[in-house]
């Protein structure tokens, strides 16, 4: 479930910021949920740890085997395979990559800068307002800063 791990507001934003502009060209809503449950199936295919064999389609659809490598905790090397169905925005600005050769391990994968990332649900739901605290304390005249592990 790797592709709906993500705070509820950040689902909930992201999920009306896909669906509220159709919505209001004029697209049915019966219609917007079900791209809403099209593109959350696809996000548990996309991360899922299968190693998926799709042959020549790899060029074209935007399963594991290509999205892995925009997990990879390394920034530049990570900024690639955005495309959330299709590769062919990737392609056409130059952001695909893939190498069939490459096999991934978990230390591969994550975010680099944060080694201790939580790996708690209840610490990622309460990660976002201690940042905003430290961000607040370090702006701000007080000095200390609290803890986020």
């Amino acid at each position: 479930f790797n592709g709906l791990m993500k705070h509820p507001l950040h689902q909930a934003i992201e999920t009306l910021g896909g669906t509220f502009p159709l919505i209001l060209t004029g697209i049915p809503l019966d219609i917007a949920a079900l791209l809403a449950f099209a593109i959350a199936i696809q996000l548990l295919l996309q991360h899922s740890n299968v190693d998926v064999k799709i042959g020549p389609l790899r060029f074209l659809l935007a399963l594991s085997p290509l999205h892995r490598f925009h997990h990879i905790k390394w920034p530049v090397e990570g900024d690639v395979n955005f495309g959330l169905f299709t590769t062919i925005w990737d392609r056409l600005l130059g952001t695909a990559v893939y190498d069939a050769n490459r096999h991934f391990t978990s230390g591969d994968l994550g975010i680099g800068k944060e080694p201790s990332y939580p790996t708690v649900s209840y610490t990622h739901l309460t990660l976002p307002t201690k940042r905003i605290v430290e961000i607040s304390l370090d702006s701000g005249s007080l000095h200390k800063k609290t803890q986020t592990n």
